[in-house]
């Protein structure tokens, strides 16, 4: 594709946007009901398709973790449409009166949700991240301009012919929706250039994709950013609860942003917490890299580096330190932090308190997996990704976070003096 064949392309979405300012709610949850019908409908289309990918997948030597987050079966394809469906029983953000007064002089002044218009979505590998969000961008007004990675290019093509399909089905433009499934990397400094066709891009993917694109956009970007999520074992935490919630937040998913990179552990419990929750990490696969503290108390464990505490591994990898206070936790973690999501395991609510006030994070837990970090499971319906900035919006990206303002501004002849 030539740069000026995707401008027209993108110019094309621009102007198929305005069909979603007037659009109904009604009609935009016929549009959804329509996505969740068919993913499952032409399951077997998507799931032939997702196979070639996975299958390129292990070519090309993808680790298995990535390929776990490129395939789809059934039950995930469900999810999906179970995800689309969530968003219909949510309210439109759209048109909701914000704020509403009358100033002195008369004039009426009302702030208005509007939607941003166009929104960039540029992500890597996970083909779910297509429906959730050009169905997000549906239900809060918005047309999009997708850009999936090359994992999952025969998956991408063919949900994507379900979100035309749905468009047309209700006599709407099928430009609402725009993939551009050319791998040319070139491609992508044009879309982060078009600030007169795009109003907002949001990437999804790893540490270099969010460095590359909040580098290099003229575009206003909401920064979703890699996920070094840490978890601290207090001295006074519960450590069979502790247990728990590290193999989970380790080891249930460990290709996503939100499983736990680097395990901290408080040198008065240490001993006793490593001999037990070490061989159940062990058994789960997970390859451990620790300090010097852990190899000389489990020296059949690898050490770790200085760049273990700044990788996000996406693996089933886990580095692990031992800290002598809570203090040094927190400056450990304010160190490699990527403001995504940290926890703190712990039965004193002073210390946990501590914890919480001191860390820079989108999402800090107590007593419970980062593995929570998510727009479904935080009642949202979906997410189009976890913001890990503090302008506009910070965390879980859900619905409500997809539309922007306008003031409408009503006089009878006022003038300014």
């Amino acid at each position: 594709m030539t740069e000026n064949e995707l401008f027209l392309n993108l110019q094309s979405v621009k102007q198929a946007s305005l069909q979603l300012i007037n659009l109904s709610e009604v009609k935009k949850n016929k549009i959804l009901q329509d996505i969740a019908k068919l993913l499952l409908l032409k399951k077997e289309t998507i799931l032939r398709e997702n196979a070639k990918d996975i299958e390129n997948a292990k070519i090309n030597g993808l680790s298995n973790a990535m390929i776990e987050r490129l395939a789809l079966d059934d039950e995930k394809l469900s999810d999906i449409s179970m995800s689309v469906k969530a968003l219909i029983k949510l309210p439109d953000p759209c048109k909701k009166i914000r704020a509403h007064s009358i100033l002195k002089n008369g004039i009426e002044l009302i702030k208005t949700t509007v939607p941003f218009g166009v929104i960039s979505i540029i992500y890597e590998s996970r083909p779910n991240v297509t429906i959730d969000s050009a169905a997000l961008c549906i239900k809060s007004g918005n047309a999009c301009v997708l850009r999936g990675g090359k994992e999952a290019h025969y998956t991408n093509i063919a949900l994507t012919e379900i979100l035309h399909d749905a468009l047309v089905n209700q006599n709407l433009s099928k430009n609402i929706v725009y993939s551009l499934t050319d791998s040319n990397r070139k491609l992508v400094p044009i879309i982060l250039k078009a600030k007169k066709y795009i109003d907002l891009v949001i990437p999804r993917g790893s540490s270099n994709l969010i460095k590359f694109i909040t580098e290099n956009s003229i575009v206003p970007v909401i920064e979703t950013g890699s996920g070094v999520c840490h978890t601290y074992v207090d001295s006074e935490a519960d450590l069979e609860k502790a247990v728990k919630i590290i193999i989970n937040a380790k080891v249930q998913r460990p290709s996503v942003c939100n499983a736990m990179e680097t395990l901290l552990i408080h040198k008065d419990i240490a001993e006793k917490f490593i001999n037990k929750v070490f061989p159940e990490l062990i058994k789960n696969n997970v390859e451990i890299r620790g300090d010097e503290t852990c190899k000389k108390l489990y020296s059949s464990i690898s050490v770790a580096t200085e760049k273990d505490w700044e990788t996000e591994y996406n693996d089933l990898i886990l580095s692990v330190k031992v800290v002598k206070s809570m203090s040094e936790a927190i400056e450990h973690i304010q160190k490699y932090t990527t403001h995504h999501s940290e926890c703190i395991v712990t039965e004193n609510l002073d210390n946990a308190a501590k914890f919480m006030n001191n860390i820079d994070a989108a999402v800090i837990y107590m007593n419970a997996s980062t593995r929570f970090t998510d727009g479904f499971q935080f009642g949202f319906g979906s997410e189009i990704g976890i913001s890990t900035q503090k302008l506009h919006v910070r965390g879980p990206v859900g619905l409500e976070d997809l539309v922007t303002y306008k003031y409408k501004v009503f006089g009878n002849g006022q003038i300014r003096e």
